[in-house]
C-alpha cells in the first residue's frame, strides 16, 4: 500500500563513476514494504515530476537504493547530504514472488537492474533456496555489488560486454556457464535484455521479469506507463514492475 513519508537520509555516496547509494531512515515499519522488485518514488526539489528508484534492500527502519546519474534530477539527488530529510512514496508497485523460487533460482541483472535483485537473492537465501546470480555490465569499471551479493552467500557469474571481467558479452553468454538447471528466474534490466533472456532461456521455465519504464505518477492514475499483456493492458507502475515471462508480448 502506498505510502508517502519523510525519510533522513543516513548515507548517499557513490560506488562507482556514476552509480549512487542512498540509505533511508523511517519509524520502525513506516515505509510499507512487503516484497522485493517494489520502489520509491522520490520528490526533488524544484522539479515537477518525482524518480522512482527500486528498493534494493530494506529493514525495519531503513530503505537502501541505488541510482544512476543520468540527468538532472539524479544530478541534484547526488547533492544530497546525510541528516536531510527526503519526501517519497513508498512501497510502490508489484514485487518479484520469492515464494515460487524452488531450490535453484536463477537471478539475472543488467547495470541499474542489479539493485533489486540484492533484497530478492537475501529473502531466498534466508528461505533456504541456493540462487545463482548473473551480473551483466559494459566494463569493468561499472561492475557493483558482486561481493555483496557473494556475501549473502550465492553464486556469482559476471559478464561484460568488453570481457574486462568474467564473460565477454553480454547475460545471455553467461548461461551457458550455469552448473545447475534453474528452478524458476528472476531478472531486471533494459527491454532489450529482457527480450533475448526470453529467447535464450529454456522455453518451459517460469519466471518474472521487472521492467524499466517512464513513469509519470508512478502509482497507476496517469496510464502513462501502460503496455500491452496477453491479458489487456497493465500499468507497470501499479500492475508491475513484475510481469510475468508467460503474460509478455515481445
Amino acid at each position: 500500500m502506498m505510502r508517502e513519508i519523510e525519510f533522513t537520509i543516513l548515507e548517499n555516496k557513490p560506488i562507482t563513476d556514476d552509480i549512487c547509494k542512498m540509505v533511508l531512515e523511517c519509524s520502525a515499519g513506516e515505509h510499507g514494504i512487503t516484497a522485493p522488485g517494489q520502489f520509491i518514488n522520490i520528490k526533488i526539489d524544484g522539479l515537477f515530476l518525482r524518480r522512482p528508484i527500486s528498493i534494493c534492500d530494506w529493514t525495519e527502519t531503513t530503505v537502501t537504493v541505488i541510482y544512476k546519474v543520468v540527468g538532472k534530477g539524479t544530478e541534484l539527488l547526488k547533492t544530497y547530504e546525510p541528516g536531510r530529510q527526503l519526501n517519497a512514496l513508498s512501497a510502490l508497485g508489484n514485487g518479484f514472488a520469492p515464494a515460487r523460487a524452488g531450490k535453484r533460482p536463477l537471478l539475472i541483472g543488467g547495470g541499474v537492474g542489479v539493485p533489486p535483485l540484492y533484497g530478492l537473492c537475501r529473502n531466498l537465501i534466508e528461505a533456504g533456496a541456493r540462487p545463482t546470480v548473473i551480473l551483466g555490465f559494459n566494463t569493468e569499471r561499472e561492475v557493483f555489488y558482486k561481493e555483496e551479493f557473494e556475501k549473502l552467500g550465492a553464486e556469482v557469474l559476471v559478464a561484460t560486454a568488453d570481457g574486462s571481467m568474467g564473460q565477454k558479452g553480454f547475460v545471455t553468454d553467461a548461461l551457458r556457464n550455469i552448473k545447475e538447471p534453474a528452478t524458476f528466474f528472476y531478472t531486471c534490466g533494459p527491454e532489450p535484455m529482457l527480450k533475448a533472456l526470453d529467447k535464450a532461456l529454456a522455453e518451459g521455465l517460469e519466471g518474472e521479469m521487472s521492467f524499466e519504464e517512464r513513469m509519470g505518477c508512478g502509482f497507476g492514475a496517469c496510464m502513462g506507463c501502460s503496455c500491452e499483456t496477453r491479458y489487456g493492458a497493465k500499468r507497470i507502475c501499479k500492475d508491475g514492475p513484475v510481469l510475468e515471462r508467460s503474460e509478455i508480448l515481445w
